[in-house]
């Protein structure tokens, strides 16, 4: 059996059409050829499609219920077709992107709407991790892409397109001791638990670590509860609690009296300039370059 696109092309038209004369003007052939392709169908097949006892050729039951599929794998086809293609001009088979655990309550997905947008076969993984993870999963290649904020210390293979200022704020329970104070001392922070979003990795020291005493976690949903139960305080994403009025309720920014960290970072679209990127890596880099031009 080699039945091939033009055929089912033609075996629908005439379908639709109610004709094989009907079907050649509408596909630009001569009736003759139309009517072979069908017979020429109808012997692969080895069904009968269609009824030729009167004037216009009937469909046969055989011929309806392949219609019904006709449609979906004509698209599938097509699909196939359009992604072979976009493959052999340079598109990456998957691509991989990593999400710093505190950056998903950002609009990231707006990305992968474009990139979906535009490259409707990509496949596309998406992963969550604490930064020194996300960084790792870049380097050793298992993330073609990175959200994250912005290093202190750049790796030499690193390059990056800045997205957007990110706020992170001190808080904790309204009922957890720290919340008691106007304002609170280093002091005081240093001998309250804090709850750290951080790698995986114990060997790494956690970012933005204060407290002498603290528990750990690799993402900051997870830090949010403990820290809504009262086991500690931590630093959260402001936009993660204007985004949630119930967390505005039960959560205080914490005013530190004696000392100003630095709780605004950069977020920045991260790659590996030793990788090879694809075509969708790429186009969403450009994009992203293109936005900041407008700004």
């Amino acid at each position: 059996m080699n039945i091939n696109q033009e055929q089912l092309i033609i075996f629908k038209t005439v379908i639709e059409s109610g004709s094989f004369s009907a079907a050649a003007r509408k596909l630009g052939k001569v009736p003759s050829a139309v009517s072979m392709s069908i017979a020429n169908l109808e012997i692969d097949l080895n069904l009968q499609l269609f009824l030729r006892e009167g004037r216009e050729p009937t469909a046969t039951a055989q011929a309806m219920t392949l219609y019904e599929k006709t449609e979906q794998l004509l698209t599938e086809m097509n699909q196939w077709k359009q992604h072979a293609y976009a493959l052999s001009h340079g598109l990456e088979s998957s691509l991989n992107i990593v999400v710093v655990s505190e950056l998903l309550h950002m609009q990231w997905i707006d990305y992968i709407a474009i990139l979906e947008a535009e490259f409707p076969s990509l496949q596309i993984n998406i992963f969550s991790a604490p930064q020194e993870d996300a960084q790792k999963m870049l380097l050793n290649g298992t993330a073609q892409l990175a959200l994250m904020f912005e290093r202190e210390q750049l790796e030499s293979s690193e390059q990056f397109v800045e997205l957007k200022l990110e706020t992170l704020v001190p808080v904790a329970n309204k009922d957890f001791i720290l919340a008691q104070f106007p304002q609170v001392s280093f002091e005081q922070i240093q001998h309250s638990r804090q709850i750290v979003v951080a790698s995986r990795d114990k060997s790494i020291k956690p970012e933005l670590l204060y407290s002498k005493q603290y528990w750990r976690t690799d993402n900051h949903h997870s830090a949010c509860a403990l820290i809504m139960q009262n086991f500690g305080w931590g630093v959260l994403p402001l936009e993660m609690l204007n985004e949630n009025p119930q967390l505005k309720k039960q959560l205080k920014i914490l005013d530190l009296l004696d000392f100003t960290p630095k709780f605004e970072y950069f977020v920045d679209l991260v790659w590996s300039r030793e990788s090879e990127l694809g075509a969708a890596a790429r186009f969403l880099i450009q994009y992203i370059r293109n936005q900041r031009k407008k700004v």
